[in-house]
C-alpha cells in the first residue's frame, strides 16, 4: 500500500486535463460507468451474428487491433456517425436518468464526479471526452484502463483496474463519508460491494498496538443501472465489421506486428442459411414475448431464452414451388394469437392463425405457432408436441404481421495460407465461433434453430451457392434496413486484402 496520496497523484489517472477539487472539501464520491449505463453503445446484433461470432467478436484477441470493445472505430459509428452525432450531442444514445444524476454530481460543491470505464486509454480517451463534452457532462475525472498504471502497474482485468483506482481514490479522499457507483453489470455490482465490504472490514478490525487507518470506513452504495440495448445499423455494423477484418488481414499479410493469442490466419466473414420462415418484427415480438410467465432469474441466467422471431415455413432453402406457394418473398401476412401452451417448463408457444382465411399460408407444423421461449437444451421442433392449449382473453389475442422471408446468420470463420477461395469446399478454413458466454445478453436462435440434421431436407443442398438469397436477406428480420443490395456489396466487396506497394 502507498504510505502517501495526494490529488496530484490522483490526477494522473485522468485523461482530462482539469484541476480536481481540494481533498479536503469532498464529503461524496460519484462514480460512473459508461458503456450501457451513461451512454448507449452499441453491441453486437444477435439478429445478424451467430452467437459464438458475437462471443467471438468481444474478445480483446479478436482481430491485430483488438475486438468490438478495443476498437474505436466501432464506437465512433454509433447513429450516423461521429461527423453528425458530434453537433447533436448524440442525441438518442444517451441514458438520460443516469444524464440528470450526473448533472446532479456536477453541481454539487461536496461532490467529486468520476467517469470510470474500461476502455482503453490509448484507442478511447479522446473519442469518450468528445462525446462526454459534446453533451456538456464536465467530470472531475475521466479514467480509463491504462496499458500501465500511475505507478507501473499492470492490469489483469478490468475489475482489477477500477478496483486498483478506486483505492486511490478513496485514499485521496479520506474525509469523504460515501462513494456511489452506478453500473450495469451484475457481476460488476457484485464485485464492487464485496470490494468496499472487504476494505471497511480491514478499517474496522485493525489491531489497536499499530497505527491508526488511514481513514475510516466508508459508506458505499453500488447502484445497478439496467442495462441498455442498442445496435448499430445493421449495414453500418456490417461495414465496420469488414473494414476491421481487412485490418487484420492486412496486418497478417505484412507479417505483423500480430499480438499474442490474436488468429495469425486471414478472417472473412461467412454467411450460414438457417430457415425460412414468416418473420416476426422486433416490436411484434416483444408483444408475444409478454405472453409467456417465464420467470425472471431464468432469463437471466441464461437458462431460458426468448424467441418470437418466426413462424417456421421450412428449416431448409425453399424451392421455387414452396416460395411460390406462400405467396413469394416478402409477401406480407397477418396473423392473430387464439391460444398458448407450454411443454414441461422447457418451451412455451403461440398458436396462431392468419387473420384472413384466403390467404395462402403453409407452415410446417399443421399448427401454426410461434416458439416464445426455450430452456437450454430443448429444441423449438419440440413444440409440435404441444397438445393442450390454452385459450386466451381479447386483450391478449394480439394481431401482428409477418413477411415471408429467409434467415440467414453471420460468422467469421478463419482461412487457410494462401488467397480466399471458394466460399463452397475450402476445407483449409475453420470456424471460430465456438461456444461461448458474452458480454450482453441477447435472445439468438442461431444455435438453437432448425438444421438438416433434425428435419428431412428436400429441394436442393442448402450449400448450394445458387439456392436461395445471399447475405442480404437477413435485413428482413432488421426493421432498421437500408436495402439488400447495399448490404451485398458491403460483405462481399474486398473479400480478399490487396497487399500494398
Amino acid at each position: 500500500m502507498k504510505s502517501n496520496y495526494s490529488a496530484t497523484g490522483l490526477k494522473r489517472w485522468s485523461s482530462k486535463p482539469k484541476q480536481i477539487p481540494d481533498p479536503q472539501v469532498i464529503k461524496s464520491l460519484h462514480v460512473y460507468d459508461f458503456d450501457n449505463t451513461l451512454f448507449c453503445s452499441p453491441l453486437p446484433n444477435p439478429q445478424i451474428w451467430y452467437l459464438g461470432t458475437i462471443s467471438f467478436l468481444q474478445t480483446p484477441e479478436a482481430m491485430t487491433f483488438g475486438g468490438w470493445w478495443h476498437d474505436p472505430s466501432i464506437l465512433a459509428a454509433t447513429g450516423e456517425g461521429i461527423d453528425k452525432e458530434e453537433p447533436k450531442a448524440w442525441a438518442g444514445h444517451w441514458n438520460e436518468t443516469v444524464v440528470e444524476l450526473v448533472k446532479c454530481s456536477m453541481q454539487d460543491p461536496d461532490a467529486l464526479t468520476v467517469l470510470l470505464t474500461g476502455r482503453s486509454d490509448t484507442q478511447f480517451a479522446d473519442l469518450i471526452n468528445r462525446i462526454c463534452n459534446a453533451k456538456q457532462l464536465d467530470f472531475d475525472l475521466v479514467v480509463l484502463k491504462p496499458e500501465i498504471g500511475p505507478t507501473g502497474e499492470q492490469y489483469s482485468s478490468t475489475m482489477a483496474f477500477k478496483q486498483a483506482f478506486l483505492h486511490d481514490l478513496v485514499f485521496t479522499y479520506k474525509t469523504a463519508d460515501d462513494i456511489k457507483i452506478y453500473e450495469d453489470r451484475p457481476k460488476h455490482v457484485k464485485a464492487f460491494r464485496d470490494y468496499f465490504d472487504k476494505l471497511n472490514k480491514s478499517f474496522l478490525s485493525h489491531p489497536v498496538d499499530q497505527p491508526a487507518p488511514p481513514r475510516k470506513p466508508i459508506n458505499c452504495e453500488v447502484i445497478h443501472v439496467c442495462e441498455l440495448r442498442s445496435a448499430l445499423d445493421p449495414k453500418a455494423e456490417i461495414e465496420v465489421t469488414q473494414k476491421a477484418i481487412e485490418r487484420h488481414n492486412q496486418a497478417v499479410a505484412n507479417g505483423g506486428p500480430i499480438p499474442y493469442k490474436c488468429s495469425k490466419k486471414r478472417l472473412r466473414i461467412e454467411e450460414n442459411y438457417l430457415y425460412f420462415a414468416y418473420l416476426i418484427n422486433e416490436t411484434d415480438s416483444a408483444r408475444l414475448i409478454s405472453l409467456t410467465n417465464v420467470l425472471g432469474h431464468l432469463i437471466d441466467s441464461g437458462e431460458v431464452k426468448y424467441l418470437a422471431s418466426s413462424i417456421l415455413i421450412a428449416p431448409y432453402k425453399p424451392g421455387r414451388d414452396l416460395v411460390q406457394k406462400v405467396g413469394g418473398r416478402g409477401k406480407k401476412v397477418m396473423w392473430q394469437v387464439n391460444g398458448i401452451s407450454k411443454l414441461e417448463d422447457r418451451i412455451w408457444a403461440a398458436r396462431v392463425v392468419p387473420v384472413d382465411p384466403n390467404d395462402p399460408v403453409h407452415t410446417q407444423d399443421q399448427t401454426p405457432v410461434v416458439v416464445l421461449a426455450i430452456r437450454r437444451g430443448s429444441r423449438p421442433i419440440e413444440a409440435s408436441r404441444i397438445q393442450n392449449w390454452q385459450p386466451v382473453s381479447p386483450d391478449k389475442a394480439f394481431m401482428f404481421q409477418t413477411t415471408v422471408g429467409d434467415k440467414v446468420m453471420l460468422k467469421i470463420e478463419e482461412v487457410g495460407d494462401g488467397n480466399i477461395g471458394p466460399r463452397t469446399g475450402d476445407r483449409n478454413r475453420r470456424r471460430v465461433d465456438g461456444d461461448g458466454g458474452y458480454k450482453r445478453k441477447f435472445g439468438d436462435d442461431g444455435d438453437l434453430r432448425y438444421n438438416k440434421e433434425n428435419w428431412p431436407k428436400p429441394g436442393g443442398e442448402r450449400d448450394d451457392p445458387n439456392a436461395g438469397p445471399k447475405i442480404s436477406s437477413i435485413i428482413a428480420t432488421i426493421p432498421m434496413c437500408l436495402g439488400m443490395q447495399g448490404l451485398l456489396e458491403v460483405v462481399n466487396s474486398n473479400m480478399v486484402v490487396e497487399e500494398r506497394a
